[in-house]
């Protein structure tokens, strides 16, 4: 057991580009399915999924000096510094001690993108963009109606403008160097997966 808790010690004082892990974004708008798609990744190709938010909320949560200044500027209505949440991600992942990480919902914007790379030394091997088009997510968000006080009409709108301004401009990044995998996400959930899995299986591509 020792061995075990040392070796994760020194896991945790290397960097992620000594890690040399693969890392998948994923994108999609508000109610494009990404988190069930994830769960499946994870089930069947041992991937770690890791969301920038729920990471922000588990900071905030755990009392430290660094969730309480998150949680001041949330609560001021300031952007948390891209750097915040990828020292999160880079601390969850060299905690972890896999080396396949989708990372959900994140980059949101260019900002986050350069940052990441610039922080962390890598780049994702790809980007799995969930495309589904506004009605279909809006019809999935408001036929969940848990009670989430965001999904409402307007506010599930506002969601909608934000992502197209700011997360599809990092699409468009990754395109253009041929690492966006695109899923038609419209479709019925099991349909999606096979297009999902049809991505994760090929290991017979040579490797880098």
């Amino acid at each position: 057991m020792g061995e075990v808790v040392d070796a994760g010690k020194k896991e945790a004082n290397g960097s992620l580009a000594d890690l040399n892990p693969t890392v998948v974004f994923v994108l999609g708008g508000p109610g494009s399915g990404k988190g069930t798609q994830c769960a499946n990744i994870v089930r069947h190709f041992g991937f770690t999924h890791l969301s920038a938010g729920d990471l922000l909320r588990a900071e905030i949560k755990s009392g430290s000096e660094n969730g309480t200044m998150i949680s001041n500027m949330i609560k001021e209505g300031k952007i948390v510094p891209s750097e915040v949440t990828i020292k999160l991600l880079e601390r969850a992942m060299l905690e972890n001690g896999n080396d396949k990480f989708l990372i959900d919902g994140f980059p949101r914007n260019e900002e986050n993108r350069a940052a990441f790379e610039a922080v962390t030394k890598i780049e994702p091997s790809f980007v799995l963009f969930f495309d589904c088009s506004d009605e279909e997510m809006e019809r999935r968000l408001l036929g969940r109606n848990q009670g989430r006080e965001d999904d409402n009409i307007e506010t599930i709108r506002k969601r909608f403008k934000v992502f197209q301004d700011s997360s599809l401009p990092v699409i468009e990044y990754y395109n253009s160097k041929g690492k966006v995998r695109k899923i038609d996400a419209g479709r019925p959930v099991e349909e999606v997966y096979e297009s999902v899995k049809a991505i994760f299986e090929p290991k017979n591509e040579k490797a880098d």
